[in-house]
């Protein structure tokens, strides 16, 4: 028979941008919000549930790689017919072992690299004012070590390219860019923190991470598109030469 415990598993909270795709989710799964309809706007929605801007954001972004939500350019958000949904998916079953982290960083490199060029042509100051202030969330976690921060560090990570990608203004960049940390966070999330925590906290890291933004702020897509693929590839192959992945 075994032995009771004192103590409980501590179920991991979930971030706000979740909180907020789960409420917008739940109008929609009881009717009040219809296909077809509008969301409010991004200011509203900021308003109405007492969170930064970027975290609606967020939301949105996972309500549409959902399939739940469609953007219009220069309209706003609606909600989507899913019987029409033909979004880019990967199975779950393709993600088992971490090696499938290496095959999800050399897709990385690409769309990402490309999606880095773009926005350092297309890049607003509103948005690189945004990107500066995760880039500063990335340095706050890594400074406190993969002992204190990882998740924090793996959480800014992903948020910095997602604004990067999002600055593209190229919603098939953030559609497949969704996709992967999607998968990432709902398949792989306890791998992808043990590996952050081996490999991801060295100053060399940072380094990449900055030369991408700097780029982006300097406008030269060439050397956003040159960064990123070094960022993304470094990681790949660090990641491909642990033994434990061999």
């Amino acid at each position: 028979m075994p032995k009771p415990t004192l103590f409980e598993v501590i179920e991991r909270p979930r971030r706000l941008p979740d909180e907020v795709a789960q409420t917008i989710m739940a109008a929609i799964a009881d009717g009040s919000l219809k296909v077809g309809d509008k969301l409010p706007s991004e200011a509203e929605l900021s308003a109405n549930f007492g969170v930064a801007r970027t975290v609606i954001r967020e939301a949105v972004s996972l309500l549409k790689f959902d399939g739940m939500v469609e953007s219009r350019r220069g309209v706003g958000a609606f909600v989507a017919d899913r019987t029409e949904r033909t979004s880019f998916r990967i199975s779950p079953a393709c993600f088992e072992k971490r090696r499938e982290i290496v095959k999800l960083l050399q897709l990385r490199t690409s769309v990402q690299s490309g999606a880095a060029a773009l926005a350092a042509e297309l890049r607003s100051e509103e948005q690189l004012e945004i990107i500066d202030s995760a880039m500063r969330d990335v340095i706050l976690a890594n400074d406190k070590g993969p002992d204190k921060a990882v998740e924090a560090r793996v959480d800014s990570e992903l948020r910095l390219y997602r604004l990067i990608t999002e600055a593209s203004d190229n919603e098939y960049f953030c559609d497949v860019v969704n996709m992967i940390e999607a998968n990432i966070q709902n398949h792989l999330r306890s791998a992808f923190l043990k590996n952050a925590a081996a490999v991801e906290f060295e100053p060399s890291v940072i380094k990449e991470h900055l030369a991408v933004v700097e780029a982006v702020h300097a406008k030269d897509p060439e050397a956003a598109r040159i960064a990123t693929r070094l960022r993304f590839g470094t990681a790949a192959k660090s990641l491909a030469a642990r033994r434990d992945l061999a």
